[in-house]
Parts: C-alpha cells; sequence; structure tokens
C-alpha cells in the first residue's frame, strides 16, 4: 500500500505541469480564478466532478492518457469527485483554490476492492506538493487566514509590503483617493504600478497614484505581482496589486469587529532640526505634542439567496481617526483633526447553470478630511485661540463589475468583463479670506526687519481646486482561452477609457527668498541680483507666485494580447505572448496631443522546468517588454494652457499679515513676471505639444530562479531579476536650443513664441512641430547632445533567497533577502528627493545642465531587504504573529546651483547636481538611516464562546524607533546656504498598538 501511494505521488506531481498548463486559468497575474487537474486512472466512460460551496458544478472527461482538467474556476472550497459508470467512486474534500494557480487533485485506480481501500486517501492543503511548477513569474499571494494572523496595517500597500523586492515609497506621496502611503516594486516609481479589484482595473486614472482597495476584512486574497506576468496584462512597469473579494457560500456566514488604536500607547517621533545655515540647531518642528487615535468599526454577511443558485455578500468599514497635529514653527498651530474613511464591498454571483456564470460586484471607499488650526507657542508649548479653520476634503471612488464566464465546451471558455469607476474629489475652506495671501519661505524673510521672528497670517491656502472635480473610468475585457492538445492559446482585448472633469488649481503667494547680493536670481530666463533694488544689500527677496491649471481631458487605451501555454513535455512548460498597447491623450478641445497607436509589441516568454519530474525542483525564467500608459493629469501642465510665473522684488519693510512693503522690482527679461517653463496662461496647438512619433515609457525585465523543496517541511530558493528602462516620456524646456536647431536649419522661429514645453522622449533624438507664417509647420529635429543630455537610464538589479515552512497545522514562516541597486539618471514618471508629483513633467530633463551629473542611486534604492513573517498556535486557543522588515535606508541628494561659479544658467535655482560648488550625483550625499520595523500580535478564541469570538492586541513597531525617511535636498550656494538643508521632512511611523474584539459565525 505505501509503495502504491508513493507512486501515485510521484505520478501525480508529473502530472501538475501538464495539467496547468492544459487550462487558462492561473496563466493571468490579475485572474479572479484558480483550476484543478490532476492523474486518474483510465477507464471507460471515467470523468471528474468538481462542486463548491458557491453551488459552482463542472463534470469533465478524463483524457486517454489519465489526465483531466476544470479550469476558470471561481475562488472558493471544493469537492472533487471521480465518476466511473455514473457513479461517484472516490472523492477529496476541502479543497480550496489559490488565485492564478492549480490545485492538483489525483486518484488511484477506484474500482471494486480498490475504490475502498484508496477512497480514505485524503488530498489536503498540507499534502499537495509546496511548489508551483506552472508558474513562470514573480507573485505572492497572501489569503484572508494569514491577513487574519499577521500583524500589518488596515491597507493594500501594507500587503504588498511582504513580498520580495516591494519597499516603501516616499513617505509624501500618497493615494489619491485613499490617502495613504504607496510602494516601490523593484526600483519603479511608485505611479508605475496597477491596481484591480475581482479583475477590475482600479488604478488611479488621474495620475496612478494608488487604486482602489476593499474593506480588510472582504478581502479572500491579494496577489502581489512583483515580475514578469503574462501578455494578457499591462500598463504597468512597477508592480501590480490584485485583490480579490469574498463571495457568499452555500452556508450563511456573519461576523463584525471593532478596532481602537489609542493615543496612550503611542510613539511619537523626534523633532525636527535645522542642521545648516543662519538656523543651524534650532528646533524646527515639535512632534511631542502630536497625538491621534483611531476606531474602526466593520462587519459581513454572506450565504445564499437560493441554494447552489444564486449568493450574496456584502462587508462595510467605517474607520474614523482623530488628533492634534502642530505645524513648523514657520507655520505654528496646532491642528484638530479627523478623518473618516467609510468603505463598503457588495457581490452577487449567480450560476446560471453548470456552463454560465454571472458575478456582479460593487465596492466604495470614500475619505474625508476636517480641521480647525488653533495658535501654538513653541515656547511654551501651548495651545490658545482657534486662528482659522483648515481646508476641508471629501474624495470618493466607487466601482461597478459585472463578469460573464461561459464554459463553452470543456476545451473553451470565453469571460467577458465590463465595468466603471466613478471618482469625485471635493475642498472647501470655511471662512477662507481671499483678501490675504499664502506666505512662503518665512524662514527666509530678512532678520533685520523681522527680528528673527517669522511674520506670516492666517492664510493656510496656498492653491485652491475646482470643487466640482470629478472623474470617470472604464474597462472592458474580453478573453477567449482554447485548449489544443499541448496548447492552450489564449487570446483577448483590453479596452479603457478614462475621463478627467474640472481638474486644475489655481495659487498665489509671496515667497521669500535669499541669496547671494551679487549674482543673479536667474540668468534664464533674466532676474537682477538682489542688491540691484532696495533692500537687498544682503541678499534678501521675494516673489509674487501665480499658479493656474484648469482642465477637462480623457485618455483612451486598446490593447490586443495572444498567448500560448505550450507543454513541450511532461517536464517543460514554455509560455509565448505578444501584446500591442495603443495610448491617445486628449486635450481641454478634444484634440490628441499624444497619440501612440502605432504597434507597441510587447513580447514575454517564460518556461518552468520541473527538474525531478515530481515538483520538488523548479527552474524557471522570464523575459518581456511592458509599456506604460500617460494618465489623464499629464494634460494639465502640457496641453491645456497653464499659467506659473513669479515677479520678483526687494523689499524695505514687512507688514502684520506678512506682505513685502516697500517694493522695487528687479530687472527681468520680460519686464514682469518670468516663467522657467514659459507657462504664461497660453494653449498650445495639440499638434505641437509632442514630439513627433514620440514613444511610450517602456521596460525590458528578465527573470531567473528556481526553488527546491527541501524536505516536507520546508522549501528554498533564489531569484535574479534585472529591469532595464528603454524609453522615457517627460518634457523637454530647453527651447533656446529648438530655436537656435530651426534657425541654423534657416527657418525663421521666434524663441519667445515657441511653447513653453515640449513632451519628448529625452536621451533621444526629437522632431518637433514649429507653426510657420503660412499656416504650416516645419520640422526641427533636435539630437540629445545638442541638448547637452545624456541617454536616459534606469537600471535594477535585484538578487532573492527565501526559505518558507508552509503551514502545517501549527506554525508557518517565511524569511526572504534582497540585495538590489536601482541607479541610473531618472526615476520614472515623478521624483521622489525633491516630492514632485508632476507625472512626467519633472524637473528632469527639463535642460541638460539640470542632467548634468545625475547619474548615481535612485530614490527608491534600498541595498537591504530583509523580511521575516509566520505565525504559531501556541495552543488551541493562542495564536501568536509576528512581522519583521529591516530596510537600508534611501540615497541622500544634495541640489545646489550650477558649477563651481554656482550660477543660475536655466532659472531653476537650487536643482542643479552640485553641491557647495562640486559635482554631486545622487547618492553621494550618503544615506538615510536603517529602518528596523518589528511588529507584534496576539489573538486568543476562548473555548467557551466556540472559538467564534476573538480578542486581539497588535502593536507595530514594537521597538518605537522612528528615523528619517527623507530630508530636504536644496542646498542652495556656499555664500547663502539654504537654512532647511539636510533637515528631516519625513519619519517612519512610530509605535502604535491596535486591540480588537471580533465575533464571527
Amino acid at each position: 500500500m505505501l509503495m502504491n501511494k508513493l507512486q501515485l505521488m510521484r505520478l501525480s506531481r508529473i502530472s501538475l505541469a501538464l495539467g496547468l498548463a492544459m487550462t487558462g486559468a492561473g496563466a493571468y497575474a490579475q485572474s479572479t480564478t484558480g483550476s484543478i487537474f490532476g492523474q486518474a486512472p483510465v477507464a471507460e466512460g471515467e470523468s471528474v466532478q468538481v462542486k463548491s460551496t458557491s453551488g459552482v458544478t463542472r463534470e469533465v472527461a478524463v483524457g486517454a492518457d489519465g489526465r483531466y482538467t476544470v479550469g476558470s474556476l471561481p475562488l472558493g472550497t471544493y469537492t472533487v469527485s471521480l465518476v466511473q459508470g455514473g457513479k461517484v467512486v472516490d472523492t477529496r474534500n476541502d479543497i480550496t483554490l489559490r488565485v492564478g494557480s492549480g490545485t492538483e487533485v489525483s486518484f488511484a485506480a477506484a474500482s471494486g476492492a480498490d475504490a475502498t481501500s484508496l477512497s480514505s486517501v485524503t488530498v489536503s492543503a498540507n499534502a499537495m506538493p509546496a511548489i508551483d511548477v506552472s508558474s513562470v513569474d514573480a507573485r505572492t499571494v497572501i489569503t484572508s487566514q494569514q491577513l487574519a494572523k499577521l500583524p500589518l496595517a488596515r491597507s493594500a500597500e501594507a500587503i504588498a509590503l511582504l513580498a520580495p523586492g516591494v519597499v516603501p515609497g516616499y513617505s509624501g506621496f500618497t493615494g489619491t483617493t485613499t490617502g495613504g502611503s504607496l510602494v516601490s516594486f523593484s526600483g519603479s516609481s511608485v505611479t508605475e504600478n496597477a491596481y484591480y479589484l475581482n479583475g477590475f482595473n482600479t488604478t488611479d486614472p488621474l495620475s496612478g497614484f494608488g487604486g482602489i482597495s476593499l474593506p480588510y476584512g472582504a478581502i479572500d486574497q491579494q496577489e502581489i505581482l512583483s515580475g514578469g506576468y503574462g501578455a494578457a496584462y499591462g500598463r504597468s512597469d512597477g508592480g501590480v496589486i490584485s485583490q480579490s473579494g469574498k463571495r457568499g457560500t452555500n452556508e450563511w456566514h456573519f461576523g463584525a469587529q471593532v478596532q481602537w488604536t489609542p493615543a496612550f500607547a503611542s510613539g511619537v517621533s523626534p523633532g525636527s532640526y535645522y542642521v545648516s545655515g543662519a538656523n543651524a540647531g534650532n528646533l524646527y518642528r515639535r512632534y511631542s505634542d502630536n497625538k491621534s487615535w483611531q476606531t474602526t468599526e466593520s462587519a459581513y454577511v454572506g450565504g445564499p439567496l437560493i441554494k447552489d443558485k444564486l449568493f450574496f455578500f456584502a462587508a462595510v468599514e467605517g474607520q474614523k481617526q482623530s488628533g492634534d497635529s502642530v505645524g513648523a514653527v514657520t507655520s505654528s498651530y496646532d491642528t484638530k483633526y479627523e478623518y473618516h474613511n467609510p468603505k463598503w464591498y457588495s457581490k452577487i454571483d449567480w450560476n446560471i447553470n453548470d456552463n454560465n456564470i454571472l458575478e456582479l460586484t460593487g465596492a466604495s471607499t470614500k475619505t474625508s478630511y476636517k480641521g480647525n488650526l488653533y495658535n501654538y507657542d513653541y515656547a511654551t508649548n501651548s495651545t490658545s485661540d482657534l486662528n482659522s479653520f483648515d481646508t476641508s476634503t471629501k474624495n470618493s471612488a466607487s466601482v461597478y463589475v459585472a463578469k460573464f464566464t461561459s464554459y463553452i465546451t470543456d476545451d473553451i471558455t470565453l469571460t467577458a468583463l465590463y465595468g466603471k469607476q466613478k471618482m469625485t474629489y471635493y475642498s472647501e475652506t470655511p471662512g477662507y479670506d481671499p483678501t490675504l495671501t499664502y506666505i512662503s519661505g518665512s524662514e527666509f524673510e530678512n532678520p533685520a526687519i523681522t527680528g528673527g521672528s517669522p511674520i506670516v497670517n492666517s492664510q493656510t491656502v496656498l492653491t485652491a481646486a475646482d470643487p466640482s472635480h470629478h472623474a470617470t473610468s472604464d474597462n472592458l475585457r474580453l478573453d477567449l482561452s482554447w485548449k489544443l492538445g499541448d496548447h492552450t492559446i489564449t487570446a483577448g482585448i483590453d479596452n479603457q477609457n478614462s475621463h478627467d472633469m474640472d481638474d486644475g488649481e489655481t495659487g498665489s503667494a509671496w515667497i521669500y527668498g535669499y541669496g547671494d547680493a551679487a549674482t543673479a536670481i536667474s540668468d534664464s530666463p533674466y532676474v537682477a541680483a538682489p542688491n540691484t533694488g532696495a533692500g537687498g544689500e544682503n541678499g534678501y527677496y521675494v516673489s509674487k507666485y501665480l499658479y493656474s491649471t484648469s482642465a477637462s481631458v480623457r485618455v483612451k487605451q486598446r490593447a490586443q494580447y495572444i498567448e500560448d501555454s505550450w507543454q513541450v513535455d511532461d517536464r517543460w512548460l514554455v509560455k509565448i505572448g505578444l501584446r500591442n498597447d495603443q495610448f491617445t491623450n486628449y486635450n481641454p478641445d478634444g484634440d490628441a496631443f499624444l497619440r501612440m497607436t502605432k504597434p507597441q509589441w510587447a513580447p514575454r516568454l517564460g518556461f518552468s522546468w520541473d527538474v525531478n519530474g515530481d515538483s520538488t525542483l523548479k527552474v524557471y525564467g522570464n523575459a518581456g517588454r511592458y509599456y506604460l500608459a500617460m494618465p489623464a493629469s499629464v494634460a494639465l501642465r502640457a496641453a491645456a494652457g497653464s499659467l506659473y510665473t513669479n515677479e520678483y522684488y526687494t523689499y524695505t519693510g514687512i507688514d502684520a499679515n506678512g506682505n513685502p512693503t516697500g517694493l522695487t522690482q528687479l530687472a527681468s527679461s520680460t519686464g514682469g513676471a518670468v516663467s522657467a517653463n514659459n507657462e504664461y496662461g497660453q494653449a498650445p496647438d495639440a499638434k505641437t505639444v509632442a514630439a513627433s512619433g514620440i514613444q511610450s515609457e517602456y521596460q525590458d525585465e528578465y527573470l531567473l530562479g528556481f526553488t527546491q523543496q527541501i524536505n516536507k517541511d520546508y522549501v528554498w530558493g533564489m531569484k535574479a531579476q534585472v529591469r532595464k528602462l528603454r524609453n522615457i516620456l517627460d518634457d523637454i524646456c530647453d527651447t533656446n536650443t529648438i530655436a537656435a536647431k530651426a534657425q541654423s536649419l534657416g527657418y525663421d522661429v521666434d524663441a519667445t513664441a515657441l511653447n513653453g514645453c515640449y513632451l519628448s522622449n529625452p536621451g533621444r533624438s526629437n522632431t518637433y512641430r514649429i507653426p510657420n507664417s503660412s499656416g504650416g509647420y516645419y520640422n526641427v529635429t533636435v539630437s540629445a547632445d545638442e541638448f547637452g543630455m545624456p541617454s536616459a537610464k534606469r537600471n535594477y538589479y535585484g538578487l532573492e533567497t527565501f526559505l518558507e515552512h508552509p503551514f502545517d497545522g501549527t506554525w508557518q514562516a517565511k524569511i526572504d533577502y534582497v540585495y538590489s541597486k536601482s541607479y541610473g539618471n531618472t526615476e520614472g514618471q515623478v521624483r521622489s528627493d525633491i516630492g514632485q508629483t508632476d507625472v512626467s513633467a519633472t524637473v528632469d530633463w527639463d535642460f541638460g545642465k539640470l542632467m548634468e551629473n545625475s547619474n548615481g542611486l535612485l530614490s527608491n534604492d534600498r541595498k537591504h531587504q530583509l523580511k521575516i513573517y509566520g505565525s504559531w498556535q501556541a495552543a488551541p486557543e493562542w495564536m501568536l504573529s509576528a512581522n519583521i522588515a529591516l530596510l537600508s535606508g534611501t540615497p541622500k541628494t544634495c541640489l545646489g546651483y550650477y558649477g563651481a561659479d554656482e550660477s543660475n544658467p536655466v532659472g531653476y535655482g537650487s536643482y542643479y547636481h552640485y553641491c557647495g560648488g562640486v559635482a554631486s550625483a545622487p547618492g553621494d550625499a550618503g544615506r538615510q538611516p536603517w529602518q528596523h520595523i518589528v511588529s507584534l500580535s496576539a489573538e486568543y478564541r476562548p473555548m467557551w464562546a466556540g472559538q467564534k469570538l476573538g480578542f486581539n492586541v497588535m502593536v507595530y513597531n514594537a521597538l518605537n524607533e522612528s528615523v528619517a525617511t527623507a530630508t530636504y535636498v536644496r542646498y542652495g550656494s556656499s555664500t547663502a546656504v539654504n537654512t532647511n538643508y539636510d533637515r528631516v521632512t519625513y519619519w517612519s511611523t512610530p509605535r502604535y498598538v491596535r486591540f480588537g474584539i471580533n465575533y464571527d459565525f
């Protein structure tokens, strides 16, 4: 009998690769389904029947070779039965599927006495092969069972941080609709990720900052893909966060949970101090008086509306956070604030018949904020009277999705998905006083006038958004999978449309500045030195800042793909795919200003080698190209006629509201306000916004790794990953060079009549259309050398190794280490070191001189990443868990004035890769400190309550370590060092404790 079992196990594992390759299920990174496959004895009229707890029933014939596959199954728990002669002769119970993967269920000879003797052999999750030899990508799946145990923050990004190569993004970047922190995958910027909910793309269509996620208790599984996904999906060269929500079953279940994070158990970050310039050593911001507390209430219910036919699941979550936040000495207010963040999720599953399934999903997330600003005295650490009201915001996003699956035959499956996402963005400032101008840079006010105490007013609004701002996006997917012998051919379309309405901001401010008194504030556009005006003899000046963007725009994205999953033999699986993307961005007039519709071929090739033929050792690899679309917000600065000007003065006094008096206007190239990017509010011709033949950002990626089962308890592996950015899309603003090239070609071109900036492929030759007097266009080609720019570069190298003990009913743990390097001269769509959120319109590439010495370590580089997480059923009533992350710090940057003479040739100020007149590449200024985050949790489920009632506590960052994650990077000049340089701008989250009570029935 033992020999029969061993032979069966080996036979079934050999069939693993074959079975998985025979189905379209499990082939896609953002799949919401799984598959069941395996081996059975060959007998006439033999079939395998699967039935889920949510009523899905399918029956397929066993092939002449003894293999069977049931693909595209909704996630859930299944009973798998072997049927011979119309009778069930063997059954396997409690088979749980994992998203995007196959689950092996094999049967021995099942007739006569053998059927009786072998029917007791049960396949469970612990007995199944620990290695999935069908996958060729880098993915991590976290289940609801794990989420209930592990000490995590309640967000999709916090879950994603469990995966190798995923690190926290810049602390100042947050999700557009969620307000939560964002993550970087393997060196890419935080806007280059894709988010999915039940197969629908929820990625923020405005700028790519995050996406909608489910109520925490409604997450069935979260799939984190950090590389190598198939041709069915695209529009990401970072990573993928895909959530599958729970669904109803044939049994009614309900539950509720209350969580409380009190202020008394929370730590605080250290104070932030000036470390350079005239204020060195002085306190900038005190955090010890900050406090916050949070409550979360959630509930769920699910079950059959019609048994085996119609099912329902719904979940709600309400989160409230209140607290106090003390501002910096330059804005010394104590803000008492409240956040309200409700979410809901619902799902209906209709098993129309055994061959057709309809799924309907609805989800919503909202975040609202309001706050009151009270006067705060830094000398006495005391809060006094109400000063003003903070800007209140109300953002929301809702998703509605329909998915239809038809099992046309055992070999052909059709899926169709259509969904729509609606977003609203509203803000207002109660008591807003338009007569008060926002004061910025008060630390640079002339101390001879202020006496060393900055003078400001109660205006807290720098920019105001249009309160009617809203957006929509829709996604249509059609996928057809056809099994042909050893091949499974899958093809489909992936279409998406986004509309951004009434987007934009307006703002004005007085911005105080300080520099070398005898040096021009800007060389191009020219602004005279401070000492040419009264009061500027010591280098102090002020500028009147005006900013305005306003637009309603749309984006159209289309894609087609085909992929072949080919089982070459019983050990080799090859996946060959090809995807073609088309992207079109439209300006407010409905004219296309970015049309990237020529074929953008993205080949994908992967393999998996089951070395021993028993799923104990897998070698796999992957190579692919990935294109990234431009979100809607690109139009605001590039194609919609933005205003961005500064008018410079010296001053001899400052009034009680912080406004400069005794103004003397400084000479400038325009005689008044200047714009370094020629943004004076004029709308450009759509045909001239982008270079002719412009190409999308795209990246090539290569994976090679192995996974080995050491014994029945442990699995280990290694993976090498290489990413190379092949093309970047950003704006170039060096219109003088474009005009000079046009004139060298004999064209009569006025440089002042050109657009402020042009969307381009930096580091390559670009051809620009320039209007001529006859109503046509000149075509002017400018090379990267002529612009004085290097080739665009972003390279990532990572080497991962891990050791895992799968859950055996008592404990589970995984330790994962990644050594990596991310370097080049461009982070991607955004720029973390200066906190710039203008997608594909960053400071990078505007002028060649800004790119000198730019090749270095990029902002998301983390040389070392060690992650350990796991859980232990210490006793029947007690579960203990831990999550540890040890991360080396990110590189630091020092940006100063240009060259050894510290000049300002392009008018950007302290944004050149020089520090005190010395060349300074990113990373040359050092690194931020390591982060050591140790989080612990414990749960008690008493037997006297049938273990339906749970009491839990989580301690995030038990060491209460709060270290700098970002510092101010603008150095200024040697003669006028910026007093903010190297000051800490963000700290890592200190300790907090979360208590919870939950009941599940």
